[in-house]
């Protein structure tokens, strides 16, 4: 006798609540094992395989490739112990689960140890059927005082709990009902929570315009963004410095043999020494504590832009890495970035952010800072330009440094050393040997 297990869309980690199905893996009755990979999904940070828990065969796949599903929605349904066409049964292999679904991403118990969160919707018979998506359930009516609250993500009951809103008077535009983040933003703005699936009305919107959907990557930095414009009391301040003598330097550093340098790993160098100077803009501001938290180690993001949009990989205990170590790493994200193979921990946990906008051919930039970071510093292109240099007017390649910082963890004087810091190592990169 077969039992039919209901795998859901597990907890991807890092905050992320819902991902699209980019490519499904597997058809309905195909059998598959344990920690198989059965769907690719991308969710706002990276394109992520999901692997089933179970093994047995595919009765059932919900949602069509495009499709965004929110966290505990149901992926697919597999038959354990079911015959396959013509052959013997197929052992009842993971119908405890591997307690394996994403190892990295926040799922790394065991089901048996981890509370069961009751559905809706009625469990899975238990015989083999071969099923065909189920059509969505209509929302759960608001004001409905008994039963459950579709709700899954702790997140949103959080946002509801911190706004006094009674989520028991929300209608879910999630399958089955589910109340998503985005309804009860759309009810703390007055606004009635709706499908995302339903095309918006005409009226709505001017002749000959169009609307693009905010999500995956677009959706999670336009919410990035917001929220650092909206925490964070930025200033900014910038400075003009000759990098002549820079760009001298690394010719010689790879005029010499070995592997190349790059001009964002010398870069990056001068940073991490800046912050070993100047902590503060190393650091988190804690409001719930109010606290701000100094780091001790630099977890350098750098902003690249992709495909997909803009990601910041990060690189860990930059620190610690000399320039030709630097060089690799930065090559490696920013090839990885392209590829869309940046997992979640490639894009979170950083403490600084560097941001060359002058590969854009622009001059100058005020940065947004990298919420929940503190600091940002800017490099715009490397041109040359008339310059006085040593008393004489010269051709000099210079280029502008611009430093968006949280006014909280420190004041301007703190923030002008640190970009002026800057600016000397890259005029006299001696500087910058001096502190090693």
């Amino acid at each position: 006798m077969a039992q039919v297990l209901e795998f859901k869309l597990p907890d991807l980690g890092e905050g992320l609540t819902e991902a699209e199905i980019v490519r499904w893996l597997v058809q309905v009755g195909d059998v598959v094992a344990v920690d198989q990979p059965v769907v690719e999904v991308e969710t706002a940070k990276a394109m992520v395989e999901v692997p089933c828990p179970y093994g047995g065969v595919v009765t059932a796949r919900f949602g069509e490739e495009g499709t965004e599903l929110p966290v505990g929605a149901p992926l697919i349904t597999v038959a354990v112990g079911a015959p396959t066409s013509g052959g013997p049964e197929v052992p009842a292999t993971g119908a405890e689960g591997s307690g394996n679904v994403l190892v990295g991403y926040g799922t790394s118990e065991a089901p048996a140890r981890r509370r069961r969160i009751r559905s809706a919707r009625p469990e899975p018979a238990a015989s083999v059927t071969v099923a065909a998506p189920a059509p969505a359930v209509p929302g759960v009516p608001a004001g409905k005082p008994d039963g459950p609250v579709p709700v899954i993500s702790p997140l949103v009951r959080r946002l509801a709990r911190e706004n006094n809103l009674d989520l028991r008077e929300l209608t879910g535009s999630g399958p089955e009902g589910l109340i998503l983040r985005a309804d009860v933003e759309n009810a703390l703005r007055g606004a009635a929570p709706r499908d995302r699936a339903e095309p918006s009305p005409a009226s709505s919107a001017p002749s000959g315009s169009r609307r693009v959907p905010l999500k995956g990557v677009r959706g999670a930095v336009a919410d990035k963004l917001s929220r650092s414009r909206r925490e964070i009391p930025d200033a900014t301040c910038w400075v003009d410095a000759d990098a002549t003598e820079l760009m001298r330097a690394r010719a010689a550093m790879n005029a010499s043999g070995g592997p190349k340098i790059s001009l964002l790993a010398l870069l990056a160098r001068i940073c991490t020494a800046a912050l070993a100077r100047f902590p503060e803009l190393n650091s988190t501001v804690d409001l719930a504590a109010r606290e701000v938290v100094q780091f001790d180690h630099v977890h350098l993001g750098f902003a690249a832009q992709t495909e997909r949009g803009l990601v910041v990989p990060v690189v860990r205990d930059a620190h610690a890495r000399d320039a030709e170590g630097l060089t690799a790493e930065f090559a490696r994200l920013t090839e990885a970035s392209r590829d869309g193979r940046l997992t979640p921990a490639d894009l979170t946990g950083g403490t600084f952010t560097l941001n060359n906008y002058g590969v854009f051919g622009v001059d100058g930039s005020t940065p947004i800072i990298n919420h929940p970071e503190a600091a940002m510093l800017g490099v715009g292109r490397i041109m040359p330009k008339p310059w006085v240099h040593e008393g004489e007017l010269a051709v000099r390649q210079v280029v502008q440094l611009s430093l968006t910082f949280d006014h909280r963890v420190c004041d301007g004087g703190t923030a002008g050393g640190f970009l002026r810091y800057v600016a000397d190592c890259v005029e006299q990169p001696a500087v910058l040997l001096r502190t090693l």
